[in-house]
Order: C-alpha cells, then structure tokens, then sequence
C-alpha cells in the first residue's frame, strides 16, 4: 500500500483536495485499495480552507512516514509563511518519503524548507516571479504545468495538480492505469508537466493599434520570415521606433515574440493534429523539423513526440 499524507494548514486552496479523487480512482481501476489517503495538520484537529470548508485533520506528530506528501497551497503564500514545525517536519521527511510534492503555492512552503535550493521547481503563476526573488538557490520554471526534480514535485496553479496527481499514478501503476482514471475523470487531455500555464495570444496585449497590427499580421503570416524591417512597415514606423515601442509595450523584443507565436502555434498543430513534424515546423515558421525540437525542448521542457503522445492519450 502506498501511503499518501496531505499538508493542510488554515486558509488551503479547496481545490488541491481534488487531487484525491485521482488516487480514489486509481484504486478503483487497480481493483485494489493501492493508496490511502490521509490529511495532517501540525496540530490536528479542524482546518478551514479559503471557501470555509472545514476538514478534520491527524497531527503531524501522529504519523511516523508517508510514502508521498502533498503540501496544498494558500490563497496568497507571501502573506501566510508556513510554520517553523511544517518546515522542520518536511526537511526530516526528504530523508525517508518517496516523495514530496507542493500543490500549487504549496510550493513556496517546500522553498521556505529548502527542500527546492538547487533545484528546479514551479508554482502558480502569479506567484513565480516573487518565489524567485525571495528563493534564488531555486530555478523557477514559471512556464510549466509541473515539474519533476528527483524526489520534489511542483505543480503549477490549481487544475494543473490534477496533472502532477496523474503523473504520480502513472509512474506507480503504468500508463495503462493512469489512461483509464483519465478517462473515468473526464479529463480533457493528460497534460504532460512541459506545457506551458500562459497563452501568447493572451499575454501579448499591446497598448496601441500600430503594434496590434503588426501582431495580427505576425500571426497571419507565421510561415514567413518575419523579419523586424517587415513588422515595422506594417506598423508604419521605423525598424528602430517599432522596436522600442513594440518591447515598451509587450515586454518582449519582436523576435521573442515572435518565436512566442510560432511555438504555440506549433504546439497547438502537434496536439490536435496528425501532420508530421516537418510539415508542422514549415507552417509555423521553423527552418526544419530539428530547429523546431531545438526551440520546443528549450522552451516547454519536452520534445514535440512527447506532447504529441500525451495529447492522443
């Protein structure tokens, strides 16, 4: 039997205790009971989460091991650090725990262990940026669904836990297990941890008519170069004025944007359609099917072959 123990603390994210009915269903389509499920807090007792629902938890003290913890997140982490007797208590379960998630902001209460120093990691994000100014020993993944390092999980925010929960089932009882809780669940899709939390459809909202046109156009047009001297004469500026302007108002130069664009683009056909790779790479602008795996990898952590698969399942 795999024992599974949740971190709660006052004010957790309701939504982490979803991950559960993964592992209740996991058990039901192993025909066994393979996991048992348990929630702790450091004194016990009643924990109210964020909506007001209360759920009665065992003391921390009351249990010797866990085979996997689950540390749920808060509503907001840089308000409410976890307690001295939470930190101390997950520092001497790394020595004896298979492993140690952190479900959402429940991450930050890993990096306040530090459990994540020298590590890669992820959270919610709107938090990422702030976990990586106060945390720099951790390389903060902002982009990802969830991430695996050796014996620490992190999950992005709220559904993606649901993810990371998956993947744990996947990794105890195979592919074949994990495919049908899926299926029971009405997932959408399995998720692999290298897709990305943001859409650059939606984060890239400029402030004026000019650089919006030249982003239509962009998205229009990914097949073809894109050059910057192209950008700019469809926003009737310079290629020196469009470029500050278009970093002024997006954050990012037109090339990264662009590159953005392309491999959202690219992720998109790889999910939904069959085409090869090759004919992917072509429509979205890429030089060939290796630059477009090169930028992939770089980018969602994965090669293309493996989101693709992810996607069918």
């Amino acid at each position: 039997m795999h024992r599974l123990g949740y971190v709660l603390s006052d004010g957790f994210q309701l939504l982490s205790l979803s991950t559960q009915s993964v592992f209740e269903f996991a058990n039901f389509v192993a025909g066994e009971a393979f996991y048992e499920l348990n929630c702790y807090s450091e004194a016990g007792g009643e924990v109210q989460s964020s909506a007001g629902v209360r759920v009665v938890t065992h003391p921390l003290r009351s249990c010797t091991q866990a085979d996997t913890w689950l540390v749920a997140g808060v509503f907001d982490p840089t308000a409410v650090p976890a307690s001295e007797g939470v930190r101390k208590f997950l520092r001497r379960c790394e020595r004896h725990a298979r492993r140690i998630a952190g479900l959402c902001t429940g991450s930050f209460v890993l990096a306040e262990a530090g459990l994540l120093d020298e590590r890669s990691a992820t959270t919610h994000w709107f938090f990422a940026r702030e976990m990586q100014a106060r945390y720099p020993a951790i390389r903060v993944e902002e982009d990802r669904i969830f991430i695996v390092d050796g014996a620490i999980w992190t999950s992005a925010g709220m559904s993606a836990a649901l993810d990371l929960a998956l993947a744990m089932v996947e990794a105890d009882l195979g592919d074949t297990v994990a495919r049908s809780v899926a299926k029971k669940l009405v997932m959408a899709q399995r998720r692999s941890g290298g897709q990305s939390q943001h859409s650059e459809l939606l984060e890239l909202a400029p402030k004026s008519d000019r650089v919006q046109q030249a982003l239509d156009y962009a998205r229009a047009h990914l097949k073809q170069a894109l050059a910057v001297e192209d950008l700019a004469e469809v926003a009737s500026l310079s290629p020196r004025q469009f470029s500050r302007v278009f970093t002024a108002e997006t954050g990012l130069s037109p090339a990264k944007a662009v590159e953005g664009l392309r491999l959202e683009a690219a992720r998109l056909m790889i999910e939904q359609s069959r085409h090869p790779l090759e004919v992917v790479a072509r429509e979205t602008g890429f030089r060939d099917r290796r630059h477009l795996r090169e930028v992939f990898v770089r980018k969602f952590g994965v090669p293309p072959q493996a989101t693709r698969r992810s996607a069918r399942v």
